[in-house]
């Protein structure tokens, strides 16, 4: 039954259509359950915030994708922390995106820092996570961008692999749709794989699907989405996960000023 009221929650979505106008700074706040088959579920809470360099110009774009259209410079940071069956599981970090003035060019990156500690014990992992990425832009709505994705895990292994992502936010008759992949090659303790797409119904409601496959943890699961605008400063979004021996449910919310 609980699963049951929050996919229902997930996918309610009220047919409210705000007038957009110009936001500089986004807050936002999340939660993910993690139901395996066998065993214990797992939650773990999330914020995030981001910050633009300049307004940006919503226009006639879908809410979701303002910043990416409007090539809109940021700084953000952000922070999850989840405590299950003894086990405490934190990762925070700091990031930024520049798309270079006067040009096609894009430029961004982050670093983290995950951190799992068992209740009454000294045992510890640590381990830094960054990457970083050059993009171009070669057509209105596309990046195209290479890289690279690193970890380095306290008296543990360490590595650093090439990424590829393309983002495309276009027109499909009267709707726009954005699609998203991307790809971390590297040995099985780096090696990741995504694609995903959202379509809008309007400009301020998309649903959308994805797939991740990640080596390191050995997981792979498919995805549905959906995320709706009430007015251009409140939004709320969902996510139902099925993978091989678990899914998981996520909610959050976001404001914009």
């Amino acid at each position: 039954m609980k699963k049951t009221l929050l996919a229902t929650a997930l996918f309610a979505g009220l047919a409210i259509t705000g007038t957009a106008n110009a936001y500089q700074t986004e807050v936002g706040g999340s939660y993910s359950y993690l139901d395996p088959d066998h065993g214990d579920g797992v939650s773990q809470f999330g914020v995030n915030g981001t910050y633009y360099f300049n307004p940006v110009q919503t226009r006639n774009a879908p809410l979701a994708e303002a910043a990416f259209l409007d090539r809109a410079s940021n700084v953000n940071a952000q922070a999850n922390y989840g405590h299950n069956n003894g086990v405490k599981n934190s990762t925070y970090g700091i990031g930024g995106e520049y798309y270079v003035p006067n040009s096609d060019f894009y430029l961004g990156g982050n670093v983290a820092r995950n951190e799992i500690k068992l209740d009454h014990s000294s045992a510890e992992k640590k381990t830094t996570l960054y990457s970083a990425e050059v993009g171009y832009l070669p057509a209105p709505g596309l990046l195209v961008a290479v890289g690279a994705q690193g970890y380095d895990t306290k008296n543990g292994d360490d590595g650093v692999d090439p990424t590829l992502r393309a983002k495309y936010v276009t027109q499909v008759g009267q709707h726009d749709v954005n699609l998203e992949a991307r790809g971390v090659f590297g040995s099985d303790n780096n090696k990741q794989y995504y694609v995903g797409g959202d379509y809008y119904i309007d400009k301020t409601l998309s649903v959308g699907a994805d797939y991740t496959k990640d080596k390191s943890i050995d997981q792979n699961q498919w995805g549905l989405t959906a995320k709706k605008f009430f007015n251009e400063n409140l939004s709320v979004d969902g996510r139902l996960g099925f993978g091989d021996d678990y899914n998981t449910y996520t909610v959050g919310a976001s404001y914009r000023f």
